[in-house]
């Protein structure tokens, strides 16, 4: 296991700025150990972020890239957080993490940025994944003392909205997950058919090209909040599918995005809390949704144990801006009973410690654990690898298309083929 009799001496870190899925700056380090294992992990970026996530460093110059540069951030790893790497041999992750943290010395990770500090805490990973011989994988599995025993079973954006797709109907994402599929391989498959499927009806009804949101999926104008279900069920029935028992339906609602002054506005409608929540039960009624994600407002706490009582047995009640994979936020979302389940994304906090810290709380609350990309993202595959490892019920990638989201999917590919492993038994 990490840690145990073993320690790892960082002699360089190696910064370099590049750009994400969106053409937008992020940054890629790699970790050099005085083994000679050397390892490079790059960072993703989100749209839709919650106002409680680790901050990333930006260089704010209008002239080059609209402010979104990150030679700061490549700065600070070569500058200060080299200094505090290289300057002792650490006995693990979270050893090195922990002085991270400290080198920052404020609560969101503004001063070094937490995306300088991720690219650095990552990079150490896989390096040391390395420097023991095993795959990143059994790294993971092995900081989080777990057991290697399934896949995450794959949630796949269908059609998308919010600030995924320039803001076209206000729920963020209605996903795809087949429920009916043994192994990642078959669940890629109907997958595709389901899009395709989808692709050639937006086509007909909507009379629209095959453009595509942030995160792959496809973006018609709908009317009002209802096509887009309806739609998700005649693509899966264009496909031959059954919905409810081949494919289910997962939705991220963000509604954090269109709720002002405790009203949340879904197009010409105006809703309180109550009201929101009595829309999202009836859709989980009328439509195979087995989860339900960010449902409410991050602010409105008061209300998302009411969400989770209306959705118990039905859905998860899945908290992404809610809980920003924050222990804090997640401890207080236990102790009133607000969600059950976890979008754990790794950069919301910024150390791969810090966000096993929150994975390990969901799970000892017995939550499910969905593990999430970003809708900035790379090619990098580490995600696939550390949802596999700590056990993840769930992924989100994206779409089954565009290729910063199918490696992640090729990566799960490869990792089935090697261990045999099945996915995991859907929860809700």
């Amino acid at each position: 296991m990490v840690g145990d009799m073993a320690s790892y001496q960082i002699t360089a870190l190696q910064a370099r700025e590049i750009l994400d899925s969106r053409g937008r700056p992020t940054l890629e380090t790699t970790c050099r150990l005085a083994s000679g294992a050397t390892a490079a992990a790059s960072v993703p970026s989100g749209a839709s972020t919650g106002t409680a996530e680790a901050l990333e460093l930006r260089d704010n110059d209008p002239q080059r890239y609209r402010g979104l540069g990150c030679r700061t951030a490549v700065a600070m790893v070569h500058g200060e957080l080299q200094r505090v790497a290289t300057g002792q041999i650490w006995s693990g992750q979270a050893e090195l993490d922990q002085a991270l943290c400290l080198a920052d010395g404020t609560p969101n990770k503004a001063r070094l940025g937490a995306n300088a500090i991720l690219s650095v805490s990552l990079a150490f990973a896989r390096a040391v994944a390395l420097q023991q011989g095993v795959t990143l994988y059994q790294s993971f599995a092995d900081l989080a003392g777990e057991t290697l025993r399934s896949l995450p079973r794959p949630t796949i954006n269908l059609f998308s909205g919010g600030k995924h797709a320039g803001g076209q109907a206000p729920l963020q994402d209605v996903l795809i997950v087949p429920v009916a599929a043994r192994s990642m391989d078959d669940s890629l498959a109907l997958a595709f058919a389901v899009y395709q499927a989808a692709a050639d009806l937006i086509h007909e009804r909507y009379g629209m090209r095959l453009l595509r949101a942030d995160e792959g999926g496809l973006a018609p104008p709908f009317a009002r909040p209802e096509a887009m279900f309806e739609d998700a069920v005649a693509a899966i029935e264009r496909a031959g599918l059954r919905p409810g028992h081949d494919i289910c339906l997962a939705v991220d609602v963000a509604a954090s995005h269109f709720e002002h002054n405790g009203t949340y506005q879904l197009y010409d409608q105006h809703l309180d809390s109550a009201g929101m929540i009595d829309r999202i039960t009836q859709w989980v009624a009328a439509y195979p949704v087995i989860s339900v994600e960010d449902g409410l407002a991050e602010r409105d706490w008061q209300h998302w144990p009411l969400l989770r009582r209306a959705l118990q047995g039905q859905a998860l009640t899945l908290g992404d801006d809610l809980l920003c994979t924050n222990p804090q936020r997640i401890s207080r979302a236990i102790t009133e009973q607000a969600a059950d389940a976890l979008l754990l994304k790794v950069n919301q906090i910024g150390t791969v410690s810090e966000a096993l810290q929150s994975q390990q709380l969901a799970r000892h609350a017995g939550w499910a654990v969905t593990v999430s990309a970003r809708s900035g993202e790379t090619e990098d595959t580490w995600l696939a690898d550390l949802a596999v490892g700590w056990a993840g019920d769930a992924i989100k990638v994206g779409s089954i298309t565009q290729s910063e989201r199918l490696a992640k999917y090729n990566r799960l590919l490869a990792i089935e083929a090697e261990t045999g492993l099945p996915l995991a038994e859907l929860r809700r």
